[in-house]
């Protein structure tokens, strides 16, 4: 069955590169006629395009020109001309597709063609990018060919003023990192004016790394978190609680999912320490999500791997680049649990205000497509959540670069003495060297051992960020020695320098199999570029934390019957399998997992979904006022459901406390309610006579100065306060949710349930807060009488 899957996908491969094929010698037989064309010439053709879209021509049938002209004007503005190869990644992403390309073959070249294409139609591309530096240098070099051809170009990053942020949007084409974009259309949704937005409508995007992007960054979700005060003493309390407990009896720490949670004895001694009864009372929810911050920071983070401690604060670490994320902190209190582990200063607590899945925010784009050297692996994902396909293009030139097998050492000891040792031979024949390490902690270990064998080199981890880019490029050079984490630099060519070809080209070891094949690929990937020679090897060991987590069992087996040789090499065959095996592991729990928290968010979105909608309903509806009748009306009508449900009988119907309740909305005339009644319509009837009555009154202010505006001002506050509450809920409720599989009910399904309950009564207060307030702003003009009293 899988056989006959390959070769269905194998088939479609070709038969989509032969299509592109004939298109290329399309584009190349238009060349000579575009060559002959003065720069004035070549410019001309941006404004016809325009005309022929707007005169009914689709964008389709555009592309062969339109790619032709790109090209000539590459040619003249950057002297770079796309090869053929390029020309088939540009067609793959015109298509809404993933290009497939190794490194060196010129991904930011190819980005080129469709974005000058789709960017005609005047809806605007965004160009995605991993990182701050790639966004500005992509912008610069490919901006001026397009600037060239008249198209206007923007650059999206972080600390832009908010009319900087409009004009990169407004732009034909907009450079920037990927989580600018998501935080900017959170941000659009917690504005209070409608002149604030930032963001149009999205067209087509295209994303460079794109799995970095949508794969490895894609368990985080983008939040925005506003500061409120916390209790220092209880995160230090709870820190020194969590320092207390035993790991075999107090909690369990799934090292797969990385998720800890409290044992029945775990529980009992927390309950002791703070003299309660039941830590799960609702009275005590905030206690127990202190108490497992507290341990979540002492088990699943650790120092100068997850974070490093700078100047007496918490940096976070990218796992997956080994940067530092400069002003990114972890919220709901985490961030302040790992300042209470590490004893500093506790800051200020971030609470979610707006949140989305880098997922479901790239999933608004009508079309996404992008480009990466790794994508097959987790193309069945693309498809599934994107409806994208991988498309593998060929190599300009043929590569020669060398794939050695991976070597295994009993110890990660044998394992660093052996790594020194090589590098240290292929230093003294001048051989460029790059070694790949997943921490920073690892990449200061690999550097001690390479001290010892009094090897030179470059060290290059989240500590030396501001050297990164010169430092990769600089690889290649003869002689050169770098330790860098497995992702630094990505995006960034390396060249050969004079005399590396001739030694070998660029060798490139990894230290430990990496949680995803791609990113091993990834790393080897850096070596033999553009047809250069060179090598790759990863020297693994059977203590490396991915074989510690994930292929327990297979190497206590192993070690029964364990081979080695005097430098401590395994010789057991069966010890690739088990790498292997203890890899795909990997890759199926980490998939899993991003299949879970989409799920959770996808959840959430439909409720984020209704609230934007609202806002926006707000924000750009001159009558707001309308809004409120309408809320006026449906609660009115859910009180009276309310108080005389079908699960009470009608002498337990609090009819006091009804109209009250009532009155407090509809002012004048007062609602009177008949106090022995049987029958629920009755009482509607009423309360919607009144209710129509008092609206009628309502409608003749409805002009008058200021109302509309603190209409519009109430009901956006009041929106925005109930959403945030509802959303420190929704992340109790997700906390707690796994705890229901022990009760024999389905998780997901219980969050769907419990979030949509939430949800509704979300919803119904706003209803009630929204008509309570507006009444209290109507009232001076429906009862002035009262208000002169």
């Amino acid at each position: 069955m899988i056989g006959s899957l390959k070769k269905i996908i194998g088939d479609e491969q070709q038969r989509r590169l032969k299509k592109y094929n004939k298109i290329v010698d399309r584009i190349n037989k238009l060349e000579p006629e575009i060559e002959k064309l003065s720069d004035e010439g070549l410019q001309k053709k941006t404004e016809e395009f325009k005309e022929r879209i707007q005169n009914g021509e689709s964008v389709q049938r555009l592309r062969e020109e339109a790619f032709a002209v790109v090209r000539e004007a590459s040619r003249r503005v950057i002297g770079l001309r796309h090869y053929d190869v390029q020309l088939l990644g540009g067609l793959t992403l015109n298509d809404g597709d993933i290009a497939e390309m190794v490194t060196g073959e010129g991904k930011t070249l190819v980005a080129s063609l469709p974005s000058y294409l789709r960017a005609l139609e005047g809806k605007g591309v965004h160009v995605i990018t991993v990182n701050e530096y790639l966004a500005r240098r992509d912008r610069e070099l490919i901006g001026q060919v397009h600037e060239f051809l008249g198209l206007s170009v923007g650059l999206n990053v972080p600390r832009l003023a908010k009319e900087e942020k409009k004009k990169a949007y407004q732009a034909d084409i907009t450079y920037g990192v990927g989580n600018e974009f998501g935080f900017d259309y959170l941000k659009d949704n917690m504005v209070y004016n409608s002149f604030e937005k930032v963001q149009r409508p999205y067209n087509f995007t295209i994303i460079d790394e794109i799995d970095s992007v949508l794969v490895d960054e894609a368990k985080t979700p983008l939040i925005i978190a506003g500061k409120t005060q916390v209790n220092p003493s209880l995160y230090q309390i709870c820190a020194k609680m969590s320092r207390s407990f035993d790991a075999q009896k107090d909690y369990l720490y799934d090292p797969i999912s990385k998720s800890v949670s409290l044992t029945d004895a775990g529980i009992t001694k927390v309950e002791r320490a703070f003299g309660i009864d039941n830590l799960y009372d609702l009275e005590h929810h905030t206690l127990y999500h202190f108490v497992l911050q507290a341990l979540r920071a002492r088990v699943m983070f650790k120092r100068d791997v997850d974070y490093i401690v700078k100047e007496g604060e918490i940096k976070l670490v990218d796992m997956f680049t080994g940067r530092i994320m400069d002003g990114r902190s972890f919220s709901d209190g985490l961030h302040q649990a790992l300042e209470a582990k590490e004893a500093l200063e506790i800051t200020e607590e971030n609470k979610t205000q707006a949140q989305i899945t880098v997922q479901n925010y790239f999933r608004m784009y009508p079309t996404i497509c992008g480009m990466t050297g790794t994508a097959k692996t987790e193309e069945q994902e693309f498809r599934n959540l994107y409806g994208m396909d991988v498309i593998q293009i060929p190599t300009n030139k043929p590569r020669i670069r060398e794939d050695r097998e991976d070597i295994i050492f009993a110890t990660a000891e044998e394992k660093y003495h052996a790594v020194a040792r090589e590098v240290k031979q292929r230093y003294q024949k001048g051989q460029p060297v790059l070694i790949g390490t997943s921490s920073i902690i690892q990449s200061e270990t690999m550097a001690r051992y390479l001290d010892e064998q009094k090897v030179p080199y470059e060290l290059l981890n989240a500590k030396s960020v501001e050297k990164e880019v010169q430092l990769i490029s600089l690889a290649g050079q003869k002689g050169q020695i770098t330790i860098a984490t497995n992702m630094a630099g990505r995006g960034t060519d390396i060249m050969l320098g004079e005399g590396a070809a001739e030694v070998g080209g660029l060798f490139v070891l990894g230290t430990e199999r990496h949680e995803n094949r791609r990113i091993d690929n990834q790393l080897k990937g850096r070596s033999g570029r553009q047809g250069d020679p060179g090598e790759t090897q990863m020297f693994l060991s059977l203590e490396d934390d991915m074989l510690l987590r994930f292929g327990e069992e297979d190497i206590e087996k192993l070690q029964e019957n364990l081979q080695t040789d005097t430098v401590g090499k395994v010789l057991n065959e069966d010890a690739h399998r088990a790498v292997n095996l203890a890899q795909e592991m990997c890759e199926n729990a980490n998939a899993s997992f991003r299949e879970y928290t989409l799920k959770l968010d996808d959840i959430a979105n439909e409720q984020r979904n209704v609230i934007y909608t609202l806002r926006d309903k707000v924000l750009e509806n001159k009558d707001p006022l309308s809004t409120w009748i309408d809320m006026v009306q449906s609660s009115t009508k859910k009180l009276v459901e309310n108080y005389c449900g079908d699960e009470y009988l009608p002498d337990d119907w609090n009819m006091e406390e009804l109209q009250s309740r009532l009155n407090h909305i509809v002012l004048n005339p007062k609602i009177q309610l008949p106090k022995n009644v049987e029958d629920r319509r009755d009482i509607l009837e009423i309360v919607e006579e009144s209710t129509v009555e008092y609206l009628k009154k309502v409608e003749a202010f409805r002009e008058k100065s200021g109302v509309q505006t603190q209409a519009r001002k109430v009901l956006l506050t009041t929106i925005d306060r109930h959403w945030l509450s509802h959303l420190e809920e929704m992340t109790r409720l997700k906390e707690g949710i796994g705890l229901r599989s022990y009760q024999q009910e389905d998780p997901m399904r219980v969050f769907t349930r419990e979030g949509y309950e939430l949800f509704a009564r979300m919803y119904d207060m706003i209803e009630q807060d929204v008509s309570v307030h507006l009444s209290k702003l109507i009232r001076p003009l429906v009862q002035p009488e009262e208000v002169k009293k």
